[in-house]
């Protein structure tokens, strides 16, 4: 994607990805920007005040596999520093924590488990069945931006209910000042808050 993409280009991404069928949570994933900042997009941005948000352009990582694998340790090394072994599963947020989390999992040597976006709520998902469960687990989430939170805290919730113990939430940039989320340790490998 073009760094530096002017506020009428972003709404157009935003209406052609609305178009392809992408709900507000879908649309922030592709464009590593806050659902607050789609939101403003999508309506009169006469009427709000802009939102402040840093987009985040990953691109060059995701298209080669060896790349993600590399980020894929350094995160799995963070982890590790912040939990030891105590780790059963690691859980990715889709759809761009997927396969991050899958790297981390390969290095950690645990199993992957995926909590998928679904329509509703800001944040809303669920678990899939049909990889690792977290009932009685120690878990680690994975996600590639945190903006808000909003996301990260409803699959805390999600897996809390499932019965995991959420030990650590681990993300490519926290766009935030925060260090924990609902008295998890939040790790990011890069910050981009705005000051």
């Amino acid at each position: 994607m073009e760094q530096g993409l002017s506020i009428e280009q972003l709404r157009d991404m935003v209406s052609n990805l609305r178009k392809d069928g992408l709900n507000s949570q879908q649309i922030a994933d592709e464009l590593s920007l806050s659902q607050d900042t789609i939101s403003w997009l999508i309506a009169d941005s006469s009427v709000n005040e802009k939102p402040q948000d840093v987009r985040i352009g990953w691109r060059t990582i995701g298209v080669r596999p060896q790349r993600i694998a590399a980020i894929g340790a350094i995160m799995a090394d963070v982890a590790a520093e912040e939990c030891g072994d105590l780790i059963d599963t690691v859980v990715g947020i889709s759809i761009n924590g997927v396969l991050f989390a899958n790297e981390v999992a390969s290095q950690l040597g645990c199993e992957v488990a995926i909590h998928r976006n679904v329509d509703g709520e800001a944040g809303q998902g669920s678990l899939s069945n049909k990889y690792g469960q977290v009932a009685g687990k120690r878990v680690a989430i994975v996600d590639d931006v945190l903006s808000t939170g909003v996301t990260m805290s409803k699959t805390i919730d999600a897996l809390r209910e499932a019965g995991a113990e959420v030990s650590l939430c681990l993300v490519l940039v926290n766009k935030t000042v925060r260090n924990e989320i609902d008295e998890v340790p939040l790790r990011g490998i890069i910050r981009a808050a705005v000051v």
